[in-house]
């Protein structure tokens, strides 16, 4: 499963490092669609920090990026369920922005459905490997057997500990039985 797992990584990070090269080398071309989403944004940003950048030019370059990094996590295999949801999450906003084919008139629609059914098919892929654990058991369940594990260790421990105690008990008992 692993030449497999490792190919589709490569092919699902592909399209996130070549998009985001371009967008980061261009930005402007995203810029009014991304204004959408970014004039919402934006005043929440200034709230939280106003020194944080809220103008759509920087947040499209900076998700670039961001999907730029990822991607190249994804494709090589290094921390590639956290770099997937980074994908999955980038790629909610940039849907309703440039997809949003619900708001459009009819000669636009359709292909601006594809597009959206697309990037649905991306979140799906990307959802399936921020999941994976590539065979191996997940930290939620390797946490649950080691509690399990510890608290067996420890009714073991204390069965030992009681039964040493009786054997304690019966040998002193015999012991003062004994003249001398």
């Amino acid at each position: 499963m692993k030449p497999v797992r490792t190919a589709a990584r490569a092919m699902l990070g592909a399209i996130f490092v070549v998009s985001g090269v371009r967008v980061v080398l261009n930005p402007d071309a995203k810029v009014e669609t991304a204004k959408r989403v970014t004039d919402r944004i934006g005043p929440l940003i200034e709230r939280v920090d106003p020194r944080l950048p809220s103008d759509a030019r920087t947040l499209v370059r900076l998700k670039a990026g961001t999907d730029l990094v990822a991607g190249l996590l994804l494709a090589s295999g290094r921390f590639t369920r956290p770099a997937a949801a980074v994908l999955a999450a980038n790629l909610v906003p940039t849907t309703v922005a440039g997809h949003a084919f619900w708001t459009m008139p009819q000669p636009e629609r359709s292909q601006h459905e594809g597009h959206f059914l697309k990037n649905l098919g991306l979140l799906g892929g990307l959802l399936l490997a921020a999941a994976d654990t590539q065979g191996k058991p997940s930290i939620g369940y390797r946490t649950s057997h080691a509690v399990e594990r510890s608290q067996r260790s420890v009714r073991r421990a204390v069965r030992t500990a009681r039964r040493e105690a009786k054997i304690a008990r019966r040998s002193a008992a015999a012991a003062r039985k004994i003249p001398g």
